[in-house]
């Protein structure tokens, strides 16, 4: 004899499951979620006083290896940044440039030699007050789904309407907000991806110099704007500078010819240093580089 079902009386039997795998599903995630809560940080904080951070940055015999390639990226390095003045890297992928960027917002610490803050060994300046001063713009930037506002204040809370269009015209994006139809109140979705790629580094650019940081690390955060835009942007950043310490990682010569001080990494060694009209006299990597863009600029 064939029983017919009546399908409402499935569907309670049919919930039951569907709830207790949801309920597995979230008790797996929510291990996951407490494993990470409990984790702590390999980085800690061992100043007991604030510090007041000037800008003032030296490397001494660096040496640094990350522990989980074991590839060691940065060999022996050494260098000096006075207060106010321009640092810029340049150098093949791979060859140490961002790790050196890390490794002055402390986020990881040396294997040997020493980095130094004002005089003071980076690992007895307090954490908090040496991240709060560091403007960071990474080369992938990295937006909330939230208003192009309050992705910019992200790097102030408490900043007002006039700041923040400051900080975007200085940017060189507020041509761009105000011409969408809700200008700074308009919603980006997750990471930026209703914008361009020059539209999200520009924003985060912004969102880095709204709080007037003393030190300013853009690692290669214009490699998605032309030259006439990087050139725009590079000048006006110039004059937001003056007393900010600020370190420019690219791989294109018309980002770092400005500088104070050009350093040239190979495999995690430097290989040159020197102002941009020294270097581009001279045989070797940054006069190759020179060259090239300078060809592929005239053709």
């Amino acid at each position: 004899m064939i029983r017919s079902y009546n399908k409402n009386s499935i569907f309670p039997v049919a919930v039951v499951g569907w709830v207790t795998s949801i309920v597995q599903q979230a008790e797996a995630s929510q291990k996951r979620i407490n494993a990470f809560l409990h984790e702590k940080p390999s980085i800690q904080n061992t100043a007991k006083n604030s510090s007041e951070i000037e800008g003032n940055i030296v490397f001494k015999n660096v040496n640094f290896t990350y522990e989980d390639t074991k590839i060691q990226a940065l060999k022996n390095i050494s260098f000096s940044i006075e207060k106010g003045k321009t640092l810029a890297i340049i150098g093949n992928i791979g060859s140490g440039k961002s790790t050196i960027a890390n490794l002055i917002a402390r986020m990881y610490d040396v294997d040997s030699g020493n980095i130094f803050i004002d005089s003071i060994k980076i690992s007895d300046v307090n954490l908090y007050d040496l991240r709060k001063s560091i403007g960071f713009v990474p080369q992938d930037s990295f937006l909330f789904s939230e208003t192009i506002q309050e992705n910019i204040k992200f790097g102030k809370q408490n900043a007002t309407e006039k700041e923040v269009i400051t900080a975007a015209k200085n940017a060189y994006i507020h041509h761009n907000i105000i011409e969408f139809k809700n200008g700074y109140n308009t919603m980006i979705g997750e990471r930026g991806v209703t914008l361009s790629g020059g539209q999200k580094q520009r924003i985060s650019i912004a969102r880095a110099i709204i709080g007037k940081p003393k030190i300013l690390i853009f690692d290669d955060c214009l490699s998605a704007v032309d030259t006439e835009t990087e050139e725009i942007i590079l000048k006006r950043l110039k004059n937001i500078s003056k007393n900010v310490t600020t370190i420019i990682i690219s791989h294109r010569i018309s980002s770092v010819k400005r500088a104070d001080t050009i350093l040239v990494l190979e495999e995690g060694k430097i290989i040159q240093q020197g102002k941009h009209t020294d270097l581009i006299k001279k045989e070797g990597y940054y006069k190759q580089i020179f060259d090239q863009q300078l060809l592929e600029k005239s053709i």
